[in-house]
């Protein structure tokens, strides 16, 4: 008789490959990970770890989607909100997500500095590439949820909530780009907060004029914020 799959045992036995290969993807990159290194990692079989995941690559997308939902967990309550606004919703989803990181211990900006020079390195761009359309793909119908939401209500001046969706998925993605490269400049002291502050603002702009919003009316993120990561 076939054995009866426990789900919960399942989920728990294989959320630990994925906490172990995080733990090694920042320790020594993903390139330099072999599936050797995660099954001693964990302490089982190479029989227990193929029960799991198929291949290397089938291990990358389950930390890729753990990834994503860590960093995108506040996003879905504030988009489907009925009581805000649709600009209140872009506001809260991006400007949350960086106030709520200030005030978490790992996310202070001394303890996440060389996390992100290994994330960023050269032997996880695989990792960082996958981890960029996860979130495209897990972001851009939430976007377009809310555009459809001001172009109903007039907040935004837009002919197709996904198209435009799309794009400021773009310009948000590149921000998030931009701000990792000014963040480690910061940190090495080749970036001066003005820079910071400049390209910030020209995404905000991109973005207003994208919506068709007036200038200022909608900040990616405030200064007190800004100055906590880059001051």
């Amino acid at each position: 008789m076939a054995r009866t799959l426990n789900r919960d045992v399942h989920a728990k036995r294989r959320a630990a490959y994925v906490d172990a290969a995080l733990r090694l993807i920042q320790a020594k990159g993903y390139e330099q990970l072999s599936v050797q290194d995660v099954i001693a990692e964990v302490g089982t079989s190479k029989g227990a770890f193929f029960h799991y995941f198929p291949s290397k690559a089938a291990l990358l997308a389950a930390v890729v989607d753990r990834m994503v939902e860590v960093a995108t967990v506040n996003v879905t309550p504030v988009a489907g909100d009925p009581h805000l606004r649709a600009v209140d919703k872009l506001q809260g989803i991006f400007s949350g997500i960086a106030q709520w990181k200030s005030a978490q211990p790992e996310f202070q900006p001394d303890a996440v500095a060389e996390l992100v020079r290994t994330w960023y390195s050269d032997e996880n761009s695989i990792v960082v590439e996958r981890m960029r359309a996860a979130t495209a793909a897990r972001l851009t119908p939430l976007l377009v949820e809310i555009l459809r939401q001001g172009a109903a209500d007039g907040s935004f001046s837009i002919s197709s909530p996904e198209g435009t969706g799309s794009v400021v998925t773009s310009l948000l993605l590149g921000l998030q780009d931009a701000a990792i490269r000014l963040f480690i400049g910061r940190r090495d002291g080749t970036v001066t907060f003005e820079t910071v502050l400049n390209t910030v603002t020209a995404y905000t702009e991109a973005i207003e004029r994208t919506l068709d919003l007036p200038h200022l009316a909608w900040p990616v993120a405030d200064e007190p914020t800004l100055r906590f990561w880059f001051g």
